[in-house]
C-alpha cells in the first residue's frame, strides 16, 4: 500500500531583484569629455543624455531596444516587496506570509552578520510565518508546519508540525488536510489512527486534492 505525504510550500511567490544600478564616471584624464554620464541612473531608467530631444514615445521605444529584458517585471516585483514589507511590519498576516515565502525561496535577499549573501533564509522565513500563524492565518500555519516537518529554519519537530497542520486543516486548508491525513496514517507527530487519516483524506479529496484521492484509493484497495 502506498500513501503519499505531500509537503509543498503554499503561498504566492514574489520576485525580488536588485534595487538599482549606478553608472560611474571615469575619473581618468583620458575620458574627461563632455559625453561622460555622471548622473546616477536607477534600474530601468534611461540616462537623460540618451533621451535628450526625444518625445515620450521615442523614449519608450529606445528603452525597449536597449534596456535588459524583464526590467518591468523586476521593478513591479520590487515595488510589491516594498509594499509587503511595510504591510508585514504593520501586522498584516498575508504580507508576513508572502515575505516568508520570498525569504524561503531566496527571492528576497538576505545576508549574514558578516555580509555574506544567502541563497535562501529559512530562519527568517520561519519568523515571518510564525507571526502570521499566531494570527490564525492558515497558509502561514501550513508553511510553518512544513518547516517543522523538514527541520528547515527550526529544529525538526513532527509534533509541532502536526499541530500546525491541524490548525490550518480545521480552516479548510486542503494541503494541510492531506498532510495531516498522511501523518495520522504513518503515526508521525500524532498517534497512528487510520480512521482519522481517512477522514482527513476525505476532506481534502472532496476539495479536489488528487494526492488525497490517491491516498484514499490506496487505503481502500488494501482493505
Amino acid at each position: 500500500m502506498k500513501v503519499f505525504a505531500v509537503f509543498s510550500l503554499a503561498a504566492s511567490f514574489l520576485i525580488l531583484t536588485g534595487c538599482g544600478e549606478e553608472t560611474q564616471s571615469d575619473k581618468s584624464e583620458a575620458s574627461s569629455s563632455s559625453s561622460i554620464i555622471d548622473e546616477v541612473t536607477t534600474f530601468g531608467e534611461l540616462p537623460s543624455l540618451l533621451g535628450e530631444g526625444l518625445t515620450p514615445e521615442e523614449k519608450a521605444e529606445l528603452a525597449n531596444q536597449i534596456l535588459p529584458p524583464g526590467v518591468d517585471d523586476a521593478l513591479e516585483a520590487e515595488e510589491k516587496f516594498k509594499a509587503f514589507l511595510e504591510q508585514a511590519r504593520d501586522g498584516d498576516p498575508v504580507a508576513q506570509t508572502g515575505l516568508g515565502v520570498m525569504y524561503y525561496t531566496g527571492e528576497a535577499v538576505s545576508t549574514t552578520v558578516t555580509g555574506t549573501v544567502l541563497d535562501n533564509d529559512p530562519e527568517l522565513a520561519a519568523g515571518w510565518f510564525f507571526r502570521a500563524a499566531e494570527q490564525g492565518y492558515a497558509d502561514a500555519q501550513f508553511n510553518l508546519g512544513l518547516l517543522y516537518a523538514n527541520g528547515e529554519g527550526v529544529a525538526q519537530d513532527m509534533v509541532e508540525a502536526a499541530k500546525l497542520f491541524n490548525q490550518a486543516a480545521a480552516q479548510g486548508h486542503v494541503d494541510a488536510q492531506n498532510n495531516l491525513g498522511a501523518m495520522y496514517y504513518t503515526g508521525e507527530g500524532v498517534p497512528r489512527d487510520e480512521q482519522k487519516a481517512i477522514e482527513w483524506f476525505e476532506k481534502a479529496a472532496a476539495q479536489g486534492n488528487e494526492e488525497a484521492q490517491a491516498n484514499l484509493e490506496a487505503i481502500r484497495s488494501a482493505q
